[in-house]
């Protein structure tokens, strides 16, 4: 289902969606976790592909709620995350370009929710679907199964970069944010995560502790 490559501190993970959930993609993306954990550096994911129909025959939701919770390890890793998405990206593929910092798309790209049977799936990419562009905006989508196609995906912030040359966008991206601290990374993400959903009183002390942090290790710089 992908290849997994570590290039110098970029670590590498090709997702291809066309393919069923398997165990083995799990396995990859926890590697992939592993490896940055330990390692450090940044992470660029290749999605491409979108299931067939009956890519749900023999899953099950033990599996799912694997992949979900490996998923959200990724979207939680120290390190800047870079997707680029190329052609038709469904299943596994928007799963996995949703959960990025940096989604980059081709022109030609477009997102599709899989359909099972009667309706689309409901996986966790109906919620990040949501809460990037907006229940009103991710509607047709999430309820009919329409593409979004790649510069709706652009206007709608799902993307955030539409692209000619793939591989040297998320080059590019990647140098351009090079020196960032990931642990310093995923601090802020967390604090976009609860933004949607905490009341001002109650998000004034985690922010207030990520400032005395990050003042504390400009004076020890400076020291």
């Amino acid at each position: 289902m992908s290849e997994l490559s570590e290039p110098s501190d970029v670590t590498t993970l090709t997702i291809d969606g066309s393919q069923p959930l398997s165990i083995k993609a799990i396995k990859d993306v926890t590697v992939l976790c592993d490896t940055v954990e330990d390692r450090g550096g940044a992470v660029v994911l290749r999605v491409t592909g979108a299931p067939a129909p009956g890519w749900t025959d023999g899953l099950d939701v033990a599996l799912v709620t694997k992949w979900e919770r490996v998923l959200r390890r990724l979207e939680r890793l120290p390190a800047v995350t870079v997707a680029v998405a190329t052609g038709d990206s469904g299943g596994t593929a928007l799963d996995a370009f949703l959960t990025a910092d940096i989604r980059i798309a081709t022109r030609s790209s477009r997102l599709l929710l899989p359909f099972e049977g009667e309706a689309t799936w409901p996986g966790m990419a109906v919620f990040r679907l949501a809460r990037l562009a907006g229940a009103a905006r991710a509607r047709r989508a999430v309820l009919f199964g329409l593409p979004i196609q790649a510069p709706e995906a652009l206007m709608l912030g799902i993307a955030d970069e539409l692209t000619e040359t793939p591989d040297a966008a998320a080059a590019t991206a990647v140098q351009r944010l090079e020196g960032l601290s990931g642990k310093e990374i995923a601090l802020r993400r967390q604090l976009l995560f609860d933004a949607a959903t905490t009341s001002f009183e109650d998000a004034l002390g985690p922010h207030l502790a990520a400032c005395d942090r990050a003042l504390r290790r400009t004076a020890e710089e400076a020291a």
